[in-house]
């Protein structure tokens, strides 16, 4: 777009966003030659001498966290790109378990546009190329990219990594990925490299995911062939061929993931021990995630937003109810109208009690009535998330649960509710 004027350098960070939102006519436009080209400039394809790329369905950032605390845990100097963030853009970037300053971001978006000259970037080919600049600069020894948006045509797909990660496969995106397994698998093992490690956590995944494999020589490893685990009652096993590992702390985040976690680290070869990698479990959160954020009552939020990670979540909720003699369920829930709302809602309703449907705002937002439609039983609509987690707060007895979730935008918006409260 013509007309516009770049910030500068020292700019406030939230100039540079408000620029880099105007600056291309789509959110997403997928494909790599555009990034690619400013990533041959800035010299940014290989960021770090080590480079793990994450793409999946549900379980990436989750899977990313756990990567990040074993390799932290094993002294590595560690940077982690992810997205959406929840509250502050800030949240895209770790170094070392920590964001950086909002100056940080301004330099690398400065230095970005140097090299851009006259291509166009989105504003998520402009962020991931930004941080491939601020792992350059701070010199980071493990580099963890976790992919946006399918795989094969994601920006993230420019660099030259090292070992490629499918964490789960099933429908969703289907405005950019369509509705068949089998396309959506091919699109996420797109970040296959030929004589590298892929790993695929992804049971019984589509044909297309080890025919790449296949035929592009990428070494694959399928868990429930080439590795494996098991869940006993207070630990869990993981074992490769004739490796094992036993009596692992039963992390906080899904024991899938955390799995396929371990099999691209032990793929990549990194000096890691058994005791880094039971540390690491034991410390691996994310917020979003099964994060409890109130005791009395339980308040547990996830970004659960479509029918495979509703589906865990339930889960989760029905355990965790039974561990602690909980109550009723009441569920906040807000969504984007190009989820699938009904399946989603439907993977919930065996566990939620009363519902407090909720509108986003926005061109994706869907609005309380829509997800109404799609509920048992009557239900009030409320403006906003904060309207209905407020109610449900007053409504909820002491020993009861109220939950958040349907997408990064609820958990974000209601993140922001609570730190407004306690200031």
């Amino acid at each position: 777009m013509s007309g516009l004027t770049a910030p500068l350098a020292t700019a406030p960070l939230a100039d540079w966003l408000t620029y880099l939102e105007n600056l291309h006519t789509s959110a997403i436009d997928l494909g790599l030659d555009r990034a690619s080209r400013v990533a041959q400039r800035g010299q940014l394809t290989k960021p770090a001498p080590h480079v793990i790329t994450v793409a999946g369905t549900n379980g990436k950032g989750s899977t990313c966290a756990i990567l990040e605390a074993i390799l932290l845990d094993a002294g590595y100097k560690v940077g982690v790109y992810s997205s959406p963030h929840l509250v502050r853009y800030n949240e895209r970037v770790r170094i070392n378990g920590a964001e950086l300053a909002d100056d940080e971001h301004s330099r690398a978006f400065a230095a970005i546009e140097m090299y851009r000259q006259d291509v166009s970037l989105s504003l998520f080919e402009f962020g991931t190329l930004a941080a491939l600049e601020l792992f350059k600069r701070h010199q980071v020894e493990v580099v963890i990219l976790e992919v946006g948006l399918g795989g094969r045509l994601d920006a993230t797909n420019i660099v030259d990594h090292d070992v490629s990660v499918i964490t789960s496969l099933a429908v969703d995106h289907v405005d950019w990925l369509g509705d068949d397994i089998e396309v959506i698998g091919y699109e996420k093992a797109g970040i296959f490299r030929s004589q590298k490690p892929a790993i695929c956590g992804q049971p019984n995944p589509p044909a297309t995911v080890p025919a790449h494999a296949d035929d592009i020589g990428a070494k694959l490893y399928q868990v429930g062939y080439q590795f494996d685990y098991k869940q006993s009652e207070n630990s869990w096993s993981w074992h490769c061929g004739a490796f094992d590992l036993n009596d692992l702390p039963l992390p906080s985040l899904p024991l899938p993931n955390a799995a396929t976690a371990l099999m691209a680290l032990g793929a990549a070869e990194l000096d890691i021990s058994d005791e880094n990698i039971a540390n690491g479990l034991a410390k691996a959160s994310l917020p979003g995630r099964m994060e409890r954020v109130s005791d009395s009552p339980l308040v547990i939020m996830d970004v659960a937003h479509n029918p495979h990670s509703a589906q865990y979540f339930a889960q989760q909720l029905a355990l965790v109810k039974q561990r602690e003699n909980k109550g009723r369920i009441h569920a906040v829930v807000a969504m984007l109208h190009d989820k699938d709302i009904a399946a989603t809602v439907a993977e919930m309703h065996d566990v939620v009690d009363v519902w407090y449907p909720a509108s986003l705002e926005g061109p994706r937002a869907a609005t309380a009535d829509e997800i109404i439609a799609h509920l048992p039983g009557d239900s009030q609509p409320y403006p906003t998330p904060e309207q209905a987690y407020d109610t449900a707060l007053t409504e909820a007895g002491d020993e009861d649960m109220v939950i958040v979730f349907g997408s990064f935008y609820t958990v974000g918006q209601i993140s922001s509710h609570l730190a407004s409260t306690q200031e």
